[in-house]
């Protein structure tokens, strides 16, 4: 059966990866080629590189994304909606009441082999393409970089995973066996120190006409952040210092620093800043629309977020949308958090609004009164191109930003007995950029002083829970909501892909794996 591959301008995603071989990418057709006669040339390699960076924002048709997903999971948000039947797959992580047949899990691992195959495809065809070597050397270093960040997040996630290196065709794929994750994390390295390796890959972007696409500072950030997962605290260290340069200085290798204003993080139309290592890039131009959800270019947050049957009563009230509610902030986090400058940035207090009279909204389900700041859909960034605006609000997301990989090193330095000055100048750039008042806000640098420094600076980020994960904290923090150690510290295998497949599921989720 042959598979066809239909490129325009944009890109859907199709591919029920491991169950179809009917379509592999399929937007409005324009000029239909079968795969084993397409990647001739550099324009057509150009296409599946597109291919292999579209997962990056993958957000199922239920609204599940990495972001979402762990942020319902951790100790800073509930899954909120309309219910308990609102959102399931987000409810099952937000409780713990996850089964390998209801949670974000299908959709994570869909995303993330997705990720894997256009990559492999691209990898397997590049090198009988008719195109300049150097074009080509950069695009395999950008694949290799890509494919590192999709099985990274797979391992982690769930930890018990097959490692495809070329392509699978779809009646091979119900035979693919899972490998240890070790096996998982030494190709990742491999990926990553290959593509750092490459001379073409460049260390800077024209963001005109490149923003988002692998650079080298992107390549670095990821291996050192692969290495403290891997508790190589030296080798994580001297990775990140590559990035960071001098705290709270320009790194003019990789164009780096951390922006003044830690509010302005969070507008829209501030992509690609100075602080942006890896973006999430989403657009309002994409024409998102209601029949494919899982389509759509624009940030699904922005609807997500937005309180449930919002309007503003005062002039001057914040022109939020009128949304879904879903995401919650947890009472616990406000707590935290109300007394740190970060805070309005952060947090959205509607719970304030509504008793001052200022604006009103139906409440969510398991409701707080707060709400998610950074990613509030705002009706001043409301579509007025094609499809239903609703699905194309454009605010991008940061994968990694300086800040984090500034906390990471600091965490790599303490837990690897490094250099403890240092430590504290990372930590202090981040804290004195918080509070923004000319003094020195710098703290001893201690595990517990960074663990502290990541919940309020990357808030909402889907940084938490695989934090509480990597510090072993999850099983006290998150035991209110239901997660049991030794259990959830990964997501199950959806069933789906263990059904008429050699697949085994995890010990964790009582399977032999």
């Amino acid at each position: 059966m042959k598979r066809y591959i239909t490129y325009t301008a944009g890109i859907s995603i199709v591919l029920s990866l491991f169950s179809s071989c009917k379509k592999f990418v399929e937007t409005d057709p324009r000029g239909q080629f079968t795969q084993e006669g397409y990647y001739r040339n550099q324009a057509e390699v150009f296409n599946g590189l597109v291919a292999a960076y579209d997962p990056l924002g993958f957000q199922g048709g239920d609204y599940v994304s990495k972001i979402t997903a762990m942020n319902a999971g951790s100790d800073d948000n509930l899954a909120g909606g309309g219910g308990s039947s609102d959102f399931t797959p987000l409810q099952a992580i937000s409780n713990y009441s996850l089964i390998p047949a209801n949670g974000p899990q299908d959709a994570l691992w869909k995303g993330g082999f997705l990720g894997v195959y256009r990559v492999n495809i691209l990898l397997s065809k590049i090198d009988a393409a008719t195109m300049p070597d150097d074009i080509r050397a950069r695009y395999k270093a950008e694949l290799k970089a890509l494919r590192a960040y999709y099985y990274f997040d797979l391992v982690r996630l769930f930890k018990n995973i097959p490692l495809m290196l070329t392509p699978v065709e779809p009646d091979q794929a119900y035979n693919v066996l899972q490998v240890a994750p070790e096996a998982v994390y030494v190709q990742i390295e491999k990926d990553l120190k290959e593509a750092i390796a490459e001379e073409k890959l460049p260390n800077l972007v024209p963001l005109k006409t490149e923003a988002g696409r692998i650079t080298k500072g992107i390549a670095h950030a990821l291996l050192g952040k692969v290495y403290l997962y891997e508790k190589k605290y030296t080798e994580s260290a001297a990775e990140l210092a590559l990035v960071n340069g001098v705290p709270g200085e320009l790194n003019a290798v990789y164009g780096y620093k951390l922006l003044d204003d830690f509010a302005s993080l969070w507008k829209a139309t501030n992509k690609f800043n100075t602080e942006s290592i890896l973006e999430i890039s989403h657009t309002s131009k994409g024409n998102g629309a209601w029949s494919c959800i899982e389509c759509t270019e624009g940030n699904l947050l922005s609807i997500m977020l937005a309180p449930r049957a919002y309007s503003t009563l005062l002039p001057g009230a914040p022109d939020y949308i009128s949304g879904y509610g879903a995401i919650i902030v947890t009472k616990n986090f406000f707590d935290f958090i109300h007394l740190d400058p970060r805070n309005k940035a952060s947090v959205a207090n509607l719970d304030s609004l509504k008793k001052a009279g200022i604006a009103k909204y139906d409440n969510s389900y398991e409701n707080t009164g707060f709400f998610v700041e950074k990613f509030a859909g705002r009706a001043s960034d409301r579509s007025t191109g094609g499809g239903n605006a609703e699905l194309n609000y454009p605010q991008n997301t940061y994968e990694i930003r300086l800040a984090d990989t500034y906390l990471m090193e600091a965490e790599a330095i303490v837990l690897g007995g490094g250099n403890l000055s240092r430590a504290r100048a990372l930590i202090a750039a981040v804290r004195n950029r918080a509070y923004k008042d000319g003094k020195d806000h710098a703290i001893d640098a201690t595990l517990e002083n960074i663990i502290t420094e990541r919940r309020a600076e990357l808030a909402f980020e889907g940084q938490r829970w695989f934090d509480l994960i990597r510090w072993g904290k999850a099983a006290t923090v998150l035991a209110s909501k239901g997660f049991i150690a030794g259990k959830h510290e990964i997501l199950p295998i959806p069933l789906k892909e263990l059904e008429n497949t050699k697949l085994v599921q995890s010990k964790e989720w009582g399977g032999t794996k």
